[in-house]
């Protein structure tokens, strides 16, 4: 059984609908409270310990004022159609409520808290499953509810924030959480990306990692700390760096700008500077725009009259074939010692 989906909301039952509902007066003052999650989530039981019974729930639901967003879980439809209104707003209403389910100081985590704090994922979250984590020791949260996963670790203080209101792990300890249950190159990407957005610092990561240093996964979390770095500017460069660490090519240089006798040439993606060979990682766009395209070949044509081969591929060639991807690297740096020799001869 998945977990319910949000609903359409219908317009005509939103705007306004809910000033001339009349609500018990042990609601009126903890009105505020009630609805105080993002997309005015709430729970059966919290509707009603505020008065709100079964049989008005039952009627605010047929006249589209509250939305069903799980067993016993509703949002109110107000609320609900701005939260949806957004990118990923299903998805955040469909967390929120798995918070309330679980209660218990029960906070997004995850793929879930990635997603809230803008990270890049290289793997989205599987439908409609939701993972939460609760603090060790706060008692047994409602975790039987279908597509809500519920994780129970250490939540310090400084590992836990807000963001518009939803409770989720920090930056660091969204990241560390990632590099730990995930492949490598999944945990690179977010930790790139993180440190690219400046949400977080080595140094913040180091703490988090110091702070679970027996958890399960945490020496990979720490190879991954340390091999993340914040000039990869996609997860496309992450998982090239992580495939170029596979084929045991040395450690290029990022974004570094490549200047000739007449000024800079461009910026390079990676740079091999002992063997003078360049790597372009191409997006989709890059040569969408004929005008983009004809720059590109143009640069290439600078950068090898300067000295540099250059290799270019695509997210494909990168994702089914990157061990002809690292080839074709190895290829240029023969060709690069090739020419220094002849150089070398040459004076």
């Amino acid at each position: 059984m998945s977990y319910p989906a949000v609903r359409c909301l219908n317009p005509r039952y939103v705007s306004g609908g809910w000033q001339g509902v009349r609500m018990p007066e042990s609601h009126a003052t903890g009105s505020a409270r009630l609805w105080s999650r993002p997309g005015g989530v709430v729970t059966f039981g919290e509707l009603a310990a505020a008065g709100v019974g079964a049989v008005q729930v039952r009627s605010l639901v047929r006249r589209g004022l509250l939305l069903p967003v799980g067993r016993g879980l509703y949002a109110r439809s107000d609320m609900a159609r701005r939260l949806l209104g957004r990118p990923e707003g299903r998805r955040l209403l469909r967390v929120i409520a798995a918070i309330a389910a679980v209660g218990h100081g029960a906070v997004a985590s995850h793929q879930d808290a990635a997603i809230i704090h803008g990270l890049s994922l290289l793997d989205r979250p599987s439908g409609d499953l939701v993972i939460v984590t609760q603090p060790c020791g706060s008692g047994r949260g409602r975790t039987d509810r279908p597509g809500i996963f519920v994780r129970s670790a250490r939540l310090p203080g400084d590992q836990v924030t807000a963001v518009e209101g939803i409770p989720v792990t920090s930056v660091a300890r969204t990241v560390v959480d990632l590099a730990r249950s995930c492949p490598f190159r999944s945990g690179v990407a977010v930790a790139d990306s993180a440190l690219h957005a400046e949400k977080t610092s080595k140094a913040e990561l180091g703490r988090v990692l110091a702070a679970c240093k027996r958890w399960p996964g945490v020496e990979r979390a720490r190879e991954v700390v340390a091999f993340s770095d914040g000039r990869s500017e996609s997860p496309f460069e992450s998982i090239s760096r992580v495939a170029f660490r596979v084929g045991g090519l040395p450690r290029p240089e990022l974004q570094v700008t490549i200047g000739g006798e007449d000024g800079p040439i461009g910026r390079a993606d990676f740079l091999w500077r002992r063997y003078r060979t360049i790597a372009e990682a191409d997006g989709a766009l890059k040569y969408a725009d004929p005008e983009r395209a004809r720059q590109q070949l143009k640069r290439d044509a600078d950068l090898r009259a300067a000295g540099f081969e250059v290799v270019h591929f695509s997210w494909q060639e990168m994702t089914t074939t990157p061990d002809q991807v690292v080839g074709a690297i190895r290829a240029a740096f023969r060709r690069a010692d090739v020419l220094r020799a002849a150089e070398r001869s040459s004076a």
